[in-house]
């Protein structure tokens, strides 16, 4: 039998290769030329904590995973009592047999099998790839060339492991679960490893950080790779050394980029706003997860919404964009790098714990980056402020003959200090002129994704929800039209305005209903429902479609 979507969830303790045996996994079906979502759920403990991914997959498109797994591999008991009643009919649920307690499904000796080995634990991963593998009819000659390639140490203990979990489990299963092959084979990606891919894109010089979930695999993956590309990474020892450092990079014209989590650029707001003043380019990546101070490191959310707006004291121009696909990522990195270097201003990758660490199947293509590149001035009387028409200076970077000065404290055109009022006025409205002139550029290129559809109302949503609402009006067979604004401020009014005085649904991740007052507040909308999610796990598109239905 072939299923349309078929979800393969694993679970077991942190430290049994959980994650590993889900990218292995999640490997296998993108070889195939099937479409791949992988959400991974951990908690913020080291070993002990239940872990588990899910990985769906398709021969059509998929935006996001689905609860309901076709095969649940359950390594201890915990796993097995949070995810028993998730199996879709005709699924497999395969334990340890080895846990004590009753148990429903295909019992496999995970650990006593293990135990004959040096690794043990480290080799549960392996065993539920093969338990997976056998279920889909894979084979064993295809899994070994699979075990070889992503399990690189104990090679000959990986494959022995494998070869007996995959005949024990093919001895007990009735019958195969077909998954299909597609017409492509396309690269599998996280969301954060399609952020660094689209800034590098965009001539990315320098990234620092300090080391904060769920931004963290950004600086891990741009480390890893620094070499490769040029690229200076620097693990600076917190939040505010890192934005002070970006700056000085900007200073000296090198394209900067940080990254971190609520309570990480709560510390580097008061840099952000050295940075407007200063007219520094800089971007910075808020990837979001549950607060307020430390909430739930590890989770999902959208409450940093306002914090991202209004994030920083005085008055400047804050860009603020966000992604709704891990796709999407990749182009708005680039394209926003690039728009703070043009208005020469500080703004907001705004994401969340589920598209930073989320993994998905994409179609990348890099002829469509456009680098912009700021003009430089090319006399001999430099001001570094300037005051243009479009309220943009040119740009002058060290070594040179000529002065550059940046300054924190409100200046005349030469950076000079001053507490003159004509020059205090003057500067406020040059940073305003800067406003409008984005928003003028804004016009020419896309800020809001519109989804047409045949029902007479709408859905407004924002971010990685975006996923989970394609799918789950996919799965429902619902053909509402769907609104996504990319860029959060300036908010694109001009387009958002069209849709104030139809029937609204917002689709959001906070409980205070932070994008929904947004819509209210800016556009002036009448919301029908707002249709909210807050204890940190993404929406299920089975779930959130029948509560689309009810709302409509």
């Amino acid at each position: 039998m072939k299923k349309e979507i078929f979800t393969f969830i694993v679970g077991g303790k942190a430290g049994e290769g959980v994650k590993k045996a889900g990218s292995v996994a999640a490997s296998i079906f993108a070889k195939k030329g099937l479409y791949v979502f992988q959400m991974d759920d951990y908690m913020s403990l080291i070993r002990g904590g239940h872990n588990f991914s899910v990985i769906s997959t398709s021969e059509k498109w998929i935006s996001s995973h689905y609860m309901n797994g076709n095969v649940i591999t359950c390594f201890d008991k915990r796993s097995y009592e949070m995810h028993s009643d998730k199996l879709a009919p005709e699924g497999y649920l395969i334990y340890n047999s080895d846990e004590k307690g009753d148990m429903d499904g295909i019992g496999i000796p995970f650990s006593s099998e293990a135990k004959k080995y040096p690794a043990k634990n480290l080799l549960f991963g392996v065993g539920a790839v093969a338990s997976m593998a056998a279920v889909i009819g894979m084979k064993l000659d295809d899994l070994n060339e699979t075990i070889k390639h992503e399990f690189s140490k104990g090679t000959i203990d990986n494959l022995s492991y494998a070869k007996t979990i995959y005949e024990l489990t093919s001895s007990k299963i009735d019958h195969v679960i077909e998954i299909g092959n597609g017409t492509n084979i396309r690269p599998i990606i996280f969301g954060n490893q399609a952020i660094a891919l689209g800034a590098i894109a965009s001539g990315l010089n320098v990234y620092y950080a300090y080391p904060m979930t769920p931004a963290s695999s950004l600086l891990h993956y741009l480390a890893a790779h620094a070499e490769d590309i040029g690229l200076a990474v620097i693990h600076a020892e917190n939040e505010i050394a890192v934005i002070n450092m970006a700056i000085g990079s900007a200073f000296s014209g090198a394209r900067t980029m940080v990254g971190t989590s609520g309570g990480g650029f709560a510390l580097m707001v008061e840099g952000f706003s050295l940075a407007g003043m200063t007219e520094a380019p800089l971007l910075c990546l808020l990837s979001m997860r549950p607060g307020p101070a430390t909430g739930v490191p590890t989770y999902t959310e959208q409450s940093d919404l306002n914090f991202a707006l209004s994030a920083g004291h005085g008055e400047f121009l804050r860009i603020v964009a966000s992604p709704g696909t891990i796709e999407e990522a990749f182009y708005l990195s680039a394209e926003l790098l690039d728009l703070v270097w043009k208005f020469q201003t500080p703004g907001i990758l705004l994401t969340e714990k589920h598209l930073s660490e989320s993994s998905m199947t994409v179609d990348l293509k890099l002829d469509e980056i456009k680098i912009i590149n700021p003009e430089i001035y090319q006399g001999n009387d430099y001001k570094r402020y300037r005051d243009n028409e479009d309220g943009i200076s040119q740009l002058l970077f060290p070594p040179s003959s000529q002065i550059i000065k940046w300054n924190s404290y409100e200046h005349d055109e030469n950076g000079i200090t001053t507490e003159d009022p004509h020059w205090i006025s003057r500067m406020h409205d040059k940073r305003i002129k800067k406003i409008n002139s984005l928003k003028t550029y804004m016009k020419k290129i896309k800020t809001v994704n519109i989804m047409k559809g045949d029902l007479p109302l709408n859905i407004i949503t924002y971010g990685s929800t975006t996923m989970s609402v394609l799918e789950a009006l996919k799965y429902r067979k619902l053909t509402p039209t769907v609104i996504q604004p990319l860029y959060l401020n300036p908010l694109p009014i001009w387009e958002l305005s069209k849709f104030k005085d139809q029937i609204n649904i917002v689709i959001e991740m906070s409980s205070t209903e932070q994008f929904a007052n947004l819509l209210r507040e800016k556009v002036g909308y009448n919301i029908k429902k707002v249709i909210k999610k807050f204890d940190g796990r993404p929406f299920d598109p089975i779930e959130l479609s029948t509560m689309i239905k009810e709302a409509i």
